[in-house]
């Protein structure tokens, strides 16, 4: 996958992505909060609204607990028989006025005894699907709305209150009363009921029947809801549910009529109207947070993306050899102004270094040149010393020809040896050829001694190492003593290396001294002696080759001498 697809995939990932969660998030979290909010809205309007219901039928039940009692109704009830007169009557319907009350109707244990309109028969009567339970409540009112008595259905609701009445001495059952209460009593209730827009709510009884509904619409009609079924009828709660073929938030709760129950119905698009905005503003931001990366993409990751093409295919160019300058039409004054920068500059240097390296090698070829044709030198220099030790031994002057004998050996391991690893015994046989040669010149002024044991004979080491830190100690610390000079080279193990220690019995010199010659210039070796340039090119010698744990320590003091340590690892090959 491209660069600049990569960018924008990413772009996508940690802006768009994240914006559609939480749009999603908030909606969906928002829409629960509105649906809990609407039920908590609902229990309120359905415990308000069974409060005004059960205020409202106790109206009408204190007014037959009133009736039944009274004597006009309990004489003509014990005596079924006779007939009611006018006056009887003129008292029995003022114990029933009420203005909800549209008719009654009183039975003996046989007959109907007294109706106020046109009513059913007493067989009509038994027949009703209230009568049972009229009867299992032992003279306590039952009620039956419109939508269970089949008032409803019949064009002309009512609410119908119906009770055994008892005698009033010996609480003996003598006869029925049914009150027939207009349908403007739950009207009032229900349209007092808090509710929202397109919301509804319904009576229903246990048996799944809608006894009566805020909008009129479904009296009468048949559901199934599931907290019907619960055994007690005690709770209340909420749920999602299709509702006449829509999707709806049902709350419900138990009315103090066991029989009944109070059911909020709300749609859930009416619920998630409020959710829309959210949803809407969600939307709008997925589709902008969008288009700024498409934007983005556009002025930006192209531009930079189109910086490191150009960069990468001067690379390329690079690799055949082709230095060629980026250009840049339009200067984008940040970073990559500094790439393209950093890589013309990169170029440029690359190519002058080539042509510089070019440069050496052709002088390099001509030294090689110079070289082969002075490659007889050192034979030739062999061949004289071995022709001035033949005259010496025919003149009979051994030191001369001891001299020359060790000058030869010295300069055929110093030029001959074209390894840059040699035996430690060959280290310091070149040592030994040195002092040699030194003792004829210093004579009796110094005298030397070197240890190296059998077991480190055969260890590897650098050449030519030693001798230039005996010849610094020779100059500087033997050469300026008016008594006797000792200078000893020890090779020993020390922590898994090889220890060489170069001990005078020098003058010594302070740090003051020794931090004056390191700090010179080293670069002009015909200053050798007098900088002391031998510490310091062994010392960057055996980093170099060993690493920086190797090298060399010096101890000194004024009056002490001086001790120099060549620390070196034990290599076999």
């Amino acid at each position: 996958m491209k660069l600049r697809r990569k960018i924008l995939l990413a772009i996508i990932l940690l802006v768009f992505i994240p914006v559609i969660l939480m749009g999603s998030v908030s909606y969906f979290s928002y829409s629960k909060t509105m649906e809990q909010k609407s039920s908590n809205f609902y229990w309120v309007s359905l415990l308000e609204t069974d409060r005004k219901l059960n205020y409202a039928l106790n109206e009408i039940t204190t007014v037959s607990n009133s009736a039944i009692t009274q004597k006009q109704i309990q004489r003509i009830l014990k005596q079924a028989g006779s007939p009611v007169t006018y006056e009887q009557r003129q008292e029995i319907n003022n114990l029933f006025n009420h203005s909800m009350i549209l008719s009654f109707d009183i039975y003996s244990k046989e007959k109907l005894v007294y109706s106020s309109a046109n009513s059913m028969s007493f067989e009509q009567m038994k027949r009703q699907n209230w009568h049972q339970a009229m009867e299992a409540a032992e003279g306590r009112p039952i009620w039956s709305g419109p939508g269970e008595n089949g008032s409803a259905e019949e064009g002309k609701p009512l609410l119908i209150q119906a009770r055994i009445i008892k005698d009033f001495y010996s609480l003996e059952d003598i006869g029925t009363l049914v009150i027939y209460v207009k349908p403007d009593i739950l009207d009032q209730v229900f349209w007092d009921a808090a509710t929202l827009k397109q919301g509804d709510i319904l009576l229903v009884n246990r048996q799944g029947n809608i006894v009566f509904d805020k909008s009129g619409k479904h009296i009468g009609e048949n559901t199934a809801f599931p907290f019907l079924s619960v055994a007690d009828g005690s709770g209340k709660g909420d749920y999602v549910d299709k509702y006449a073929g829509e999707s709806s938030l049902i709350t419900y709760l138990p009315s103090h009529n066991k029989e009944w129950y109070l059911v909020a119905i709300t749609p859930r698009k009416l619920i998630n109207s409020e959710s829309v905005k959210i949803r809407n503003i969600a939307v709008v931001l997925v589709l902008l947070s969008l288009i700024s990366a498409f934007l983005f993409d556009r002025y930006f990751i192209r531009r930079l993306v189109s910086s490191i093409i150009s960069a990468v295919n001067g690379m390329k160019r690079v690799q055949q050899g082709i230095f060629m300058p980026i250009t840049k039409p339009v200067p984008a004054l940040d970073e990559r102004d500094l790439l393209i920068d950093g890589f013309n500059r990169m170029s440029r240097q690359i190519s002058e270094l080539i042509e510089q390296v070019q440069l050496e090698q052709a002088r390099k070829k001509e030294v090689e040149l110079q070289a082969l044709v002075a490659q007889i030198n050192p034979h030739f220099i062999y061949n004289s010393l071995e022709s001035i030790n033949s005259m010496a031994v025919l003149e009979g002057n051994k030191n001369i020809s001891k001299m020359v004998v060790s000058l030869g050996k010295l300069l055929r391991i110093s030029i001959s040896e074209s390894q840059q690893l040699v035996p430690l015994s060959t280290e310091m046989e070149h040592v030994k050829h040195y002092m040699d040669i030194q003792k004829f010149r210093f004579e009796d002024k110094f005298s030397y001694r070197i240890e190296l044991t059998e077991e480190l004979k055969h260890y590897k080491t650098q050449k030519l190492i030693v001798q230039p830190i005996v010849e610094n100690a020779l100059y500087h610390a033997i050469e300026p003593m008016e008594g006797q000079g000792q200078i000893s080279i020890i090779a020993h193990e020390g922590g898994g290396d090889i220890l060489i220690d170069v001990v005078d019995n020098g003058p010594g010199f302070d740090q003051d001294t020794l931090l004056g010659l390191w700090d010179k210039d080293w670069e002009h070796l015909k200053k050798y002696r007098e900088n002391g340039v031998g510490l310091k090119n062994v010392h960057e010698r055996l980093r170099i080759r060993f690493g920086a744990y190797y090298g060399i320590m010096i101890c000194s003091s004024p009056g002490y001498g001086s001790i120099i340590r060549i620390r070196i690892p034990k290599i076999v090959s």
